[in-house]
């Protein structure tokens, strides 16, 4: 039997998390890295062809993809959600070059939200609070 996780409060030497990079699968990661270059303006910061491995970041957030053509195509069941600070403007930036699978909508937890598929077929789903239209008072 396991034993039941303990919070921090109760077992102050639990190591803490640091972080969550996704390490999503590609068969072309040219192709995948630069679509997130030019598309969403992420950058290389590590890329290691021969290992067939690469790590993407913008701002504060960061992907990974590895080539493992043994697993057949890349698939998922999750979306990758970014949490944006202007979900609308970055809609503007790169309507052009993609189509939106929702969106851009109001969702009723309080997000505005548009979702994309990348060159893998994964979702990318990007958010940010509803604005507030101001009040007349």
């Amino acid at each position: 039997m396991v034993a039941p996780f303990k919070s921090r409060e109760t077992e102050p030497t639990m190591p803490r998390f640091q972080g969550l990079v996704p390490m999503l699968q590609t068969l072309d990661i040219e192709r995948t890295i630069t679509w997130y270059e030019t598309i969403l303006g992420f950058r290389r910061e590590d890329f290691q062809p021969g290992d067939g491995w690469c790590r993407l970041s913008r701002d504060d957030v960061a992907i990974m993809f590895m080539t493992n053509a043994h697993l057949g195509p890349p698939h998922a069941t999750a979306t990758q959600y970014f949490y944006v600070d202007d979900a609308d403007a970055l809609w503007e930036r790169i309507k052009d070059n993609c189509t939106a699978e929702w969106g851009p909508e109001d969702m009723p937890y309080g997000l505005r939200e548009f979702a994309i598929k990348d060159p893998n077929g994964y979702f990318l789903s990007f958010g940010s609070p509803i604005k507030q239209a101001p009040t007349n008072s």
